[in-house]
């Protein structure tokens, strides 16, 4: 068996198994920009749990097999044009995104990475499965397990044309009568799966009401912690705050958004855009606990993270009265859902 080591070597290899893209999946999740299509570099590095500069540095080396899979820069009117589109807020005058088979491309690319590591194996056992397995033998696939979407025109064809013509040969055939009918069985099994799995497609793709929209923490993971303080501001004012107010990097006073709710009680808020890998421990809490009572006397404060907090940052968090806007719960606010604590 192949191990993973060849893919670092061998660009015939690594494009036989680039469609696999449903593998990135499996070893871990890949966030996407709101256009469900693309990531930034940042995120690739988070993803791969390496640096920034790891990844720009193996995009230098590998441009043109990276291009050739995708992977482009962004700038002038071309990136003026997707902002509005994907609603990111950025600053830089260009963007480099990577669609799905340009992350996988990294993964078999990124020597010092462990998740990559994990992909490449993960890829080559699938792969391995797949041309060693026989035909004959292989388990038909559930209706979740197919990656492609069901043309509707296939159901179609076999319900209004093939089902009618066996119909119409069973009628008129006496000598093949029954293997007729247990071929007109299989159609129609066949298109009752069809129609299954394209309504649970449906199904999943549809709107819920519980249902953060698609994107809203990889637009936030994408930007600086600047914009991501403005972009805080934007669902305070949304709720209902007013004198919103993000404060300058100098003299915030430990907090970095201080606003009114709508009801008139002064709120602060701590801003924190971190990798979601990361927590926000209990020393974190305790200095804005300070900032936010004691020297801006405020009634309502909001600590609001783009990771998780240590069970200890959550204990004094209780105690202080300061809400803990943790990923999760920052994920229902920006998609729509207002915090408790603002009503």
């Amino acid at each position: 068996m192949i191990t993973d080591s060849a893919l670092l070597e061998s660009r015939s290899l690594r494009h036989s198994v680039m469609d696999r893209t449903d593998v990135l999946d499996r070893v871990k999740t890949l966030s996407l920009l709101p256009d469900g299509m693309h990531v930034t570099t940042a995120m690739v590095a988070t993803y791969f749990q390496v640096s920034r500069k790891a990844v720009e540095s193996l995009v230098l080396d590998h441009r043109q097999e990276l291009a050739a899979n995708g992977y482009r820069v962004l700038s002038g009117t071309e990136l003026a044009s997707f902002k509005e589109v994907s609603g990111i807020q950025s600053r830089s005058r260009s963007l480099a995104l990577y669609p799905r088979r340009a992350v996988l491309n990294v993964a078999m690319l990124l020597r010092d990475s462990e998740v990559a590591r994990q992909v490449r194996t993960y890829l080559l056992d699938m792969e391995y499965l797949a041309r060693t397995q026989p035909v004959e033998n292989s388990p038909q696939p559930d209706a979740t397990s197919l990656d492609d979407r069901i043309d509707q025109r296939i159901s179609h064809i076999l319900g209004k044309t093939v089902v009618p013509m066996f119909n119409a040969l069973i009628e008129t055939s006496g000598e093949h009568h029954r293997e007729l009918i247990a071929l007109r069985t299989g159609v129609q099994h066949i298109e009752r799966r069809l129609r299954q799995h394209h309504a649970r497609l449906r199904r999943l793709e549809s709107p819920r009401p519980n249902r953060p929209l698609a994107g809203v923490m990889a637009a936030m993971d994408a930007m600086t912690g600047r914009e991501f303080e403005h972009h805080i501001a934007t669902l305070l004012r949304r709720d209902g705050c007013t004198d919103v107010l993000v404060l300058g990097r100098h003299g915030d006073r430990g907090v970095d958004i201080t606003a009114f709710t709508a009801d008139g009680r002064r709120l602060v808020v701590q801003c924190k855009r971190f990798a979601p890998h990361l927590r926000i421990t209990s020393p974190e809490l305790q200095k804005f606990v300070g900032s936010a009572r004691v020297l801006h006397a405020s009634d309502v404060a909001l600590y609001v993270a783009t990771c998780r907090f240590t069970p200890e940052a959550l204990s004094i968090a209780d105690e202080a009265g300061i809400t803990a806007v943790h990923r999760t719960l920052l994920e229902r606010w920006a998609a729509g859902e207002m915090l408790t604590v603002l009503k």
